[in-house]
This record gives C-alpha cells, sequence and structure tokens, in this order.
C-alpha cells in the first residue's frame, strides 16, 4: 500500500493528543504495526516517541503529504515546543483523564505537574485509580490548589524556556529532595493502629529507617497522607520524572511557595533540620542568588533564638525552693518551745 498520496482515511488528532498515541490508533485502522505505519508515512526506522521530541521539518511535510493534515496540527500532537531538559520529564501513559477515550494518550497528562484534563476539567487519576481530592482530602487539597498552580506556572515558563532568573525549578527541587535529617524509622503518628501482636509480626517494618527530606517541611500535607516506606522521593528533576501522582503534586506545590517565600521557607528547613542537615540543605542553597543567601543568614539567628525562647516556655518549669529567711520556721511553734 506504500504510495506518494493521500491515505483514503486519516482520523484528525483529539484535543491535546500526543503523536504516539494517534499513530497507535491509526495503525490498527490499516491492520499495520506501528513501525509499519512509520514506514507508510515515510518515516522507516524511526521510533514514535523520538519523534514527539525531535520531528524535523522534513519528517513534518512527510506526515502532512501523506495525511492532509497542516503544519500546525502536526506539530501540535508533538513536545517540540519544550526545551531538551524537559525531555526526562515527559513519562508514558503517566496519568489519565476519566472521561477521555481509553486509547487516547495526551500530551497534559505526560506532564508531571498537570493534574486536571484541559479538555474536560476532571481530575487526573494515577496508577491506582483514585484522584488527588480523595488522597488529600478535601482541606488538605484547598490550602495546597493555589501554590500548585503557582508550581506549574514555573514549571510551564521553564520547560518552554522563559526562564526563571537565578532561582527556578532545578534549585528549588534539589533543596526539596534534600535529606534534611538523619533516617529514622516511622514514628507513631506515622504507624496506622494495630494490636501487639500485629507490632511484633511487623516489627521489621517498624524498625525501617525511612529517609527524610524538606519536602516534607514545606509541603505537611504531603507528610500526612504519603504511605510511609514511599514518602522519599528520587533526587532532583527525577523526583518528577519518576515520582507519583501524589508525588509530582507535593513537589509542584513545594515549588510554588519556595517561588512565593523562598527566605522563610529556606529558613524553615533548617530550623527543623539536624546538624548533618543543615550542612546538606546549606550545599543545596550554594546554588541560590547570593541576595537569598544573605537575607537567609541574616534572619536566620534571629529564628534559631526564637525558637529557642519558644521551646524553653514550652518546658515546665521546676518549683524551686525558697531561700528567703522565714521569721518562724516549720520545726517552732506559738510557744517558740521546738
Amino acid at each position: 500500500m506504500i504510495g506518494q498520496g493521500l491515505l483514503p482515511v486519516v482520523f484528525p488528532p483529539e484535543a491535546d493528543e500526543r503523536l504516539s498515541s494517534w499513530i497507535a490508533r491509526m495503525a490498527p485502522f490499516y491492520a499495520m504495526t506501528v513501525p509499519e505505519f512509520l514506514a507508510e508515512l515515510g518515516l522507516s526506522g524511526r521510533d514514535v516517541f523520538d519523534l514527539e521530541w525531535r520531528m524535523s521539518e522534513g519528517e513534518g511535510a512527510r506526515i502532512e503529504a501523506r495525511t492532509g493534515l497542516s503544519s500546525q496540527v502536526v506539530q501540535g500532537v508533538t513536545f517540540g515546543e519544550l526545551i531538551p531538559e524537559a525531555r526526562m520529564m515527559i513519562r508514558r501513559n503517566r496519568y489519565h483523564c476519566p472521561m477521555c477515550p481509553a486509547d487516547v494518550q495526551s500530551k497534559s497528562a505526560a506532564l508531571p505537574w498537570v493534574f486536571r484534563c484541559p479538555v474536560h476539567g476532571s481530575d487526573y487519576q494515577g496508577t491506582t485509580g483514585e484522584a488527588l481530592p480523595v488522597v488529600l482530602g478535601a482541606k488538605r487539597m484547598a490550602t495546597a490548589d493555589a501554590p500548585a498552580k503557582v508550581g506549574a506556572a514555573v514549571l510551564d515558563a521553564w520547560v518552554q524556556g522563559l526562564g526563571q532568573g537565578d532561582l527556578g525549578p532545578v534549585e528549588i527541587l534539589a533543596l526539596l529532595t534534600t535529606r534534611h535529617r538523619r533516617a529514622s524509622p516511622p514514628s507513631l503518628s506515622e504507624q496506622p493502629r494495630m494490636s501487639l501482636q500485629t507490632r511484633r509480626d511487623y516489627h521489621d517494618f517498624l524498625t525501617t529507617p525511612i529517609i527524610r527530606q524538606a519536602l516534607t517541611v514545606v509541603v505537611p500535607e504531603y507528610d500526612e497522607v504519603a504511605p510511609v516506606l514511599a514518602k522519599p522521593v528520587r533526587p532532583g528533576l527525577h523526583a518528577l520524572a519518576q515520582g507519583s501522582l501524589l508525588q509530582g503534586f507535593a513537589l509542584t506545590v513545594g515549588i510554588g511557595r519556595v517561588v512565593g517565600n523562598p527566605v522563610d521557607q529556606a529558613i524553615s528547613i533548617l530550623l527543623k533540620s539536624d546538624v548533618d542537615g543543615q550542612v546538606r540543605v546549606r550545599e543545596a542553597l550554594a546554588t541560590w542568588p547570593l541576595s537569598l543567601r544573605r537575607r537567609i543568614s541574616a534572619r536566620l539567628w534571629r529564628a534559631q533564638r526564637d525558637e529557642r525562647e519558644r521551646q524553653n516556655a514550652a518546658k515546665p518549669k521546676k518549683r524551686r525552693q525558697s531561700h528567703e529567711f522565714r521569721l518562724y520556721q516549720s520545726h517552732e511553734y506559738r510557744s517558740r518551745i521546738s
């Protein structure tokens, strides 16, 4: 069937559909595999996922000539507008909109900082089939929604090469994924209610050290609902590239909160870090602009002083014995006879 004219039937891509999804729908219609259909389009030997990223003008023209689609439509199903550094964060079949057709994979669902379908407005579902409002609850979702939008805007601008000045998502993710405390077993608040016998059966789990990262300080909502063993995220950009739906949301919220108030967020992390963790946090902050680091240093000692005073005030005070002279001692009676 290989030829040079238009294909007899061409399905137009759905709104926000990615190239790999559209090719995967077209190939079975012509009783072909995906590689065979690419060869039919004049793209023999090319990988469809690679084409989503690197499609030359000539390759786009071949698709246009065989399908009759416009250049805007063909380029619209690719990720060509994103910078190369963002490629590692795009995954296949990451999320799913319950209202989209099962055989359609959208571009937005591949982005780890997009959590609602732009076509239907419904919440994306992760691999567990649960949406974020169900996992987080209405109250936590309400407090995290605004910073999540800020973080998503920051990431959108960065992947399109618009720039974020000296403090961008790369530097912020390095801080959020830093170990601010030494690894420790699950605390009582992190452990589910269980009987004594169950505790004995799960002794290994209850004594397993868990990595503690600064993300839980900036986004306490995530710390409250994330499974204990799945709470740590991968370092840097890999956290967004390979994390779950909940982890991606927490990181996006963290970016939004740090961008909104970088000095206070950095100080709050330092205050809750142990000695070794403070060293690692300062190493992550070393990539931040000098002006921000100076403001953090100038305010940190005051924050540490206030924290010490707060802790001292919270401690119960011991009743001290008075050493003042008393007119009548306890062993003396009114008759002055001891």
